[in-house]
């Protein structure tokens, strides 16, 4: 199984980014697709989770409707949009699945490798 995340970069604050996750060796039609991220000297944190099969969407609080996470089954591809971008969004953003739950880092089976988003002032 493989979860490939790209997309991150420098952006200005008040800017957008999208993150790519392209998922491969197995189905996950039964899967929650997760994104997480972590800052630089603290812990990772859930930040958006969308069902595979029927594109449920959840969110951390913290985002308040500036993320939109989404998904294209036929590339395989979850996505996250981020819009109106601080600079405390800086982190490396981890793209992950989960069969068993929707926010807990712990519980999550797969891991993609991570893409380093920084937001300048």
């Amino acid at each position: 199984v493989q979860l490939q995340a790209s997309g991150g970069g420098l952006q200005q604050a008040g800017g957008s980014l999208r993150l790519s996750c392209e998922a491969s060796g197995r189905t996950f039609e039964n899967y929650v697709m997760g994104w997480f991220r972590q800052a630089p000297g603290k812990e990772r944190e859930f930040v958006a989770a969308i069902s595979w099969s029927g594109g449920r969407t959840t969110y951390a609080r913290f985002v308040k409707g500036r993320f939109t996470i989404s998904r294209e089954k036929a590339k395989n591809t979850v996505y996250l949009q981020l819009n109106s971008l601080k600079l405390e969004d800086t982190a490396v953003y981890f793209c992950a699945a989960s069969s068993s739950t929707w926010t807990e880092i712990g519980r999550y089976d797969y891991w993609g490798q991570g893409t380093l988003v920084t937001v300048s002032s």
